[in-house]
C-alpha cells in the first residue's frame, strides 16, 4: 500500500507538511514532505505556540525531506526533533546552506533565547542535513518488499526551492509521486524556471496563486519604476515588507537593472535599504551561489555589473541603527525604498517603519509577496486602498499611505504556470491533489484539471 496524508497546508496556505508511507500497518515507513509553521488565520489553525505540536505519529518516518527554507515550510523542524525524530533531513545543496541560517532566527524568535540551547539544536539540524544534487535519485530506504528513494528537481521558487519525485514500491505496487513544493513562476529573475516532471502518477501540488495570474515580467516592472518615481517626486519611501529568502534579492535585482538603465541625477538620489540581517546574510549566500543563477543573471555578472551589491545598497544590521534609520526617514525629505522584514507585517522591523510612515501620503507601501488571512499585511492590502486602518501592536495606525501590490513579484506561479507544470506531463497523473491555498484558489485550479480524461481531482480536508 502507497498512501498519501496531510499535516498541514489543507485549510490554507501555510503549515505544509506530508506524509508518503509505503507498507502495511505495522510494518510500514515513510517520509515527511517539509514540516512549516502557520501562519495567520487559516481556518481555525492560527499562528500561536498550541499549532506547533507534532500532533501525528512518527515512529514510522525515515527521513524529511525539505522542498525549500521558507519558514512555513520548515519552521517546525525544531518540534519535530522534539517529539522523537531522528532520521535524516534530504534536502538540495544551497538549501542545506540556508536552513541553519532560517531556523537559527526561527528559533530566536518563537522557541527560545538560550543560545546553549539553540546551538545544540542548530547542530543536530546541520548533523542531520544530507544535501542532493538536483536531478540525482537518493535512496531513503529498501527493505524487503518496500522501497522509496527521491530525487529533487529546480522549482524556480527560490534559490535552492525544488519539487520532489519519489519512486515507491510496496510489494507489486510501484508508483512515482511528485510533491511540488512551492513552483516559480517562469519568468522571475535570478533562478531558472521549473520544468515538468517526466512521469507523476500521483501530485500533490500547491495552489497559492491558483485562482490568478501574474503580470508579465515587462509589466511588473513598468509599475515598480512608476513606484520608485513616485518616491523620487515625493521624496517620501517606498516600504517593502521583506520576505528574507527570494523576493528580496530579486527586487534588489530589478533595482538595480532600472538604475543601470535610467541613471541620471534623479535616480542616482534614491537609496535601498535592506533593514534585516537575515535578509543580508540570505543576500550574501545568493552572491555566493552564483551557479544556481540563469543565465541572463550570470551574463550580469560578466559583464562586471552587480545585480545584489551595487553602490546605492546600504544594509543596516543593529537594533540601534534600525531605529535611528526610522526616525531619519520619518522626519527627512530624502527618497529612499526600504525593504525590511517581515513579508506579511506580523513582526520585524517592518513594523516600527509602517507606525512611523502610514500616516503621510508622500510614503509607499509596496506588496511583492502573498498576503495570508489574518495578518496586518492582509489589513493594509485591503483596507489601505479605501483610506482604513491596521492595527499594529495593539494600536490604530490610519492609512494614507498609498498601497500596491506587485504580483509578479510573488516568486509563486500563477494559474496558468501550474497548470502548464500539468501540462507538461507527458501522461496525465491518474490523482491530483490541490494543497497550499485558499479555498476560492483550490477551486479554481481544480477547475482547470477537470478536463483531464481519467485524472482524479482531490482537495484534501486533512
Amino acid at each position: 500500500m502507497i498512501s498519501i496524508s496531510h499535516h498541514g497546508a489543507t485549510s490554507g496556505v501555510t503549515g505544509s507538511c506530508h506524509e508518503l508511507t509505503v507498507g502495511h500497518a505495522a510494518e510500514k515507513s515513510g517520509i515527511l514532505i517539509d514540516c512549516g509553521l502557520f501562519q495567520g488565520q487559516d481556518e481555525g489553525r492560527g499562528a500561536s505556540a498550541s499549532d506547533l505540536s507534532i500532533d501525528f505519529p512518527i515512529d514510522h518516518i525515515r527521513a524529511l525531506v525539505v522542498t525549500h527554507v521558507h519558514i512555513d515550510h520548515v519552521g517546525r523542524i525544531p518540534y519535530l526533533l522534539a517529539a522523537g525524530f531522528d532520521g535524516p533531513i534530504i534536502c538540495s545543496e544551497p538549501s542545506a546552506i540556508m536552513l541553519p541560517e532560517i531556523l537559527e532566527d526561527a528559533l530566536k524568535i518563537g522557541f527560545t533565547r538560550d543560545r546553549q540551547l539553540i546551538d545544540r539544536v542548530l547542530g543536530v539540524i546541520r548533523s542531520r542535513l544530507v544535501p542532493v544534487p538536483y536531478g540525482q535519485w537518493h535512496p531513503v530506504f529498501d527493505e524487503d518488499d518496500c522501497s522509496l528513494s527521491v530525487r529533487l528537481q529546480r522549482a524556480g521558487h527560490i534559490l535552492g526551492s525544488a519539487y520532489v519525485e519519489c519512486d515507491a514500491r510496496a510489494g507489486e505496487s510501484e508508483e512515482r509521486v511528485v510533491f511540488s513544493g512551492d513552483l516559480g513562476a517562469p519568468h522571475a529573475p535570478l533562478l531558472p524556471a521549473p520544468q515538468s516532471p517526466e512521469r507523476a502518477d500521483r501530485l500533490v501540488i500547491e495552489s497559492t496563486y491558483g485562482d490568478k495570474d501574474h503580470e508579465d515580467r515587462e509589466t511588473r516592472r513598468y509599475r515598480l519604476k512608476a513606484v520608485l518615481e513616485h518616491s523620487l517626486e515625493d521624496s517620501g519611501t517606498v516600504l517593502v515588507p521583506a520576505f528574507s529568502i527570494g523576493r528580496t534579492q530579486e527586487l534588489l535585482y530589478e533595482i538595480e537593472g532600472l538604475i543601470n538603465e535610467f541613471g541620471g541625477e534623479l535616480w542616482s538620489n534614491l537609496e535601498i535599504v535592506v533593514d534585516s540581517p537575515l535578509a543580508a546574510e540570505f543576500t550574501r549566500i545568493y552572491r555566493d551561489l552564483k551557479p544556481y543563477w540563469d543565465a541572463e543573471a550570470t551574463d550580469l555578472v560578466r559583464q562586471g555589473r552587480h545585480p545584489l551589491s551595487f553602490e546605492q545598497l546600504t544594509v543596516i544590521n543593529s537594533h540601534e541603527d534600525h531605529l535611528n534609520a526610522v526616525d531619519y526617514l520619518a522626519r527627512s525629505h530624502r527618497p529612499c525604498v526600504v525593504l525590511a522584514g517581515s513579508g506579511m507585517c506580523a513582526g520585524g522591523r517592518v513594523v516600527n517603519y509602517l507606525k512611523a510612515m502610514l500616516g503621510e501620503k508622500r510614503n509607499d507601501v509596496l506588496f511583492v509577496g502573498y498576503q495570508a488571512a489574518g495578518t496586518p499585511g492582509r489589513d493594509i492590502l485591503t483596507y489601505g486602498p479605501r483610506g482604513g486602518w491596521v492595527e499594529l501592536d495593539g494600536e490604530r495606525y490610519d492609512i494614507r499611505a498609498r498601497v500596491h501590490q506587485l504580483g509578479g513579484y510573488s516568486a509563486h506561479a500563477g494559474q496558468s504556470d501550474l497548470v502548464a507544470f500539468v501540462s507538461g506531463i507527458s501522461v496525465p497523473p491518474r490523482e491530483i491533489r490541490i494543497v497550499h491555498g485558499d479555498p476560492g484558489a483550490k477551486l479554481a485550479l481544480k477547475r482547470c484539471f477537470q478536463s483531464l480524461t481519467g485524472t482524479d481531482i482531490i482537495i484534501p480536508s486533512e
